[in-house]
């Protein structure tokens, strides 16, 4: 059911929480939430064809790198498109039922993949993954901040949130080395096969989830052109979030070349292709390793500001020396570096985004934060894939070098970051 709230909350002004006490009895009932997100997230990016991704669409697919990033563009232009309807239907019909047709529509989009190497296939199986894709986008962790809003345990979101993003990682990483071995001993197409029995999974664990209650439930839903409305204005209306929002969108896709730009650099030192896997399991690992010390990466910084500036400088070196270095045994541990230094950084404002946004627009309003990421990566991503197609070292050397430079003109000061607007 839809958290309880009869007024939109200004954004300059602290609302109620709106939620009901709940017995102790009922506390626990709704921490069992909290593993069984950790479990759909981990199985939901279980990604079975990511040790052959870049085999898969080359070889069997008969692309070129440039138009594997095209592809990955128009992926990121329908999550574009449907990042805040998707986002919508979150807090219209439930979190749940969300996660439970995101699984469903994956496993669809998969069985499309692998039916016939063309480019139209192709394209709609991208679709139908981007409206799963979209389908989850923050409505795990919507669902998750409110139970632990709900059952008393709201300072723990930070910790608890890092701990769903390293879910996800651990998801990739099991997902990968299984992966790997399922396409050496089949072919490039079975792990994309095989991703239909965890995405079947997510959807029928999402329905055993329960629905956060902020108080005393509606007697009548608001109109599902309501929820979406309110929620764009509140973003749009909220100076902190769009900015926080710009500032992670522009580094974001920035590093996000990193996964399709990885492997060809392996190639180009002559790994052995059964060995990508392990490579890419390693940067998971890395990621996962960054996620779980974040609270004390953030003390040695001595501020979130101060890590995000830090992470994303040292991830603009590691690209920088990935455009030149072609001695396998430094490649990749700066693939590690570059893995576990960029993207992770989501998670630090995506934890403080929470607690700018009231609980009934939160699934939309932070679809709204996706939405611009994904903008940003739509642009970037058939730029980097043109130069890449020139020459992979220029297109390291360019965004390692705007990625050590960004942060000198960030206009994201520390007030931006502190918790003070608690929902």
């Amino acid at each position: 059911m839809l958290p309880n709230s009869d007024s939109t909350p200004r954004p300059d002004a602290k609302p109620a929480t709106g939620y009901v006490p709940v017995s102790a009895e009922a506390a626990r009932a709704l921490k069992r939430n909290v593993p069984l997100l950790y479990l759909v997230r981990t199985l939901f990016w279980g990604h079975l064809f990511g040790a052959v991704m870049v085999p898969f669409f080359t070889q069997w697919g008969g692309l070129k790198l440039s138009q594997v990033f095209y592809l990955n563009a128009w992926f990121m232009l329908c999550s574009f498109l449907l990042e805040v309807p998707t986002g919508t239907v979150a807090d219209f019909l439930g979190r749940k039922v969300s996660l439970a047709l995101g699984g469903f529509v994956a496993a669809a989009g998969a069985l499309v993949y692998v039916s016939e190497p063309s480019w139209v296939r192709f394209a709609i199986a991208e679709f139908l993954l981007a409206i799963a894709f979209t389908l989850h986008s923050g409505a795990d962790e919507a669902l998750l901040y409110d139970t632990l809003k709900a059952a008393g345990e709201e300072s723990a979101a930070t910790r608890i949130l890092g701990r769903l993003e390293a879910c996800k990682l651990l998801g990739i990483n099991l997902g990968t080395l299984a992966g790997a071995w399922i396409g050496a001993t089949w072919s490039v197409t079975a792990p994309m096969r095989m991703y239909t029995i965890p995405t079947l999974l997510v959807g029928v664990l999402s329905l055993a989830l329960i629905e956060v209650d902020s108080g005393g439930g509606r007697k009548e839903r608001t109109r599902y052109s309501q929820v979406l409305i309110e929620g764009g204005r509140y973003f749009l209306n909220h100076p902190v979030l769009r900015l926080l929002s710009l500032d992670l969108a522009i580094t974001n896709a920035l590093a996000w070349a990193i996964i399709w730009l990885f492997q060809p650099v392996l190639q180009a030192c002559q790994m052995p292709l059964q060995y990508f896997g392990l490579v890419h399991a390693g940067s998971c690992l890395a990621q996962i390793a960054f996620l779980s010390q974040l609270e004390r990466l953030i003390g040695w910084a001595g501020s979130r500001r101060r890590l995000l500036v830090v992470s994303t400088v040292i991830a603009g070196m590691a690209m920088l020396a990935l455009a030149w270095v072609r001695w396998l045994p430094l490649v990749i541990p700066l693939v590690f570096i570059a893995f576990a230094f960029s993207l992770p950084r989501v998670t630090v404002y995506t934890a403080h985004f929470n607690t700018l946004i009231p609980s009934d627009k939160r699934a939309t309003v932070l679809s709204c934060a996706s939405m611009v990421r994904t903008l940003a990566i739509v642009l970037v991503n058939p730029v980097v894939g043109w130069i890449s197609d020139r020459s992979i070292t220029l297109a390291l050397a360019l965004i390692g070098g705007l990625l050590c430079l960004i942060p000198l003109g960030s206009r994201v000061e520390e007030r931006h970051l502190a918790a003070t607007d608690r929902v």
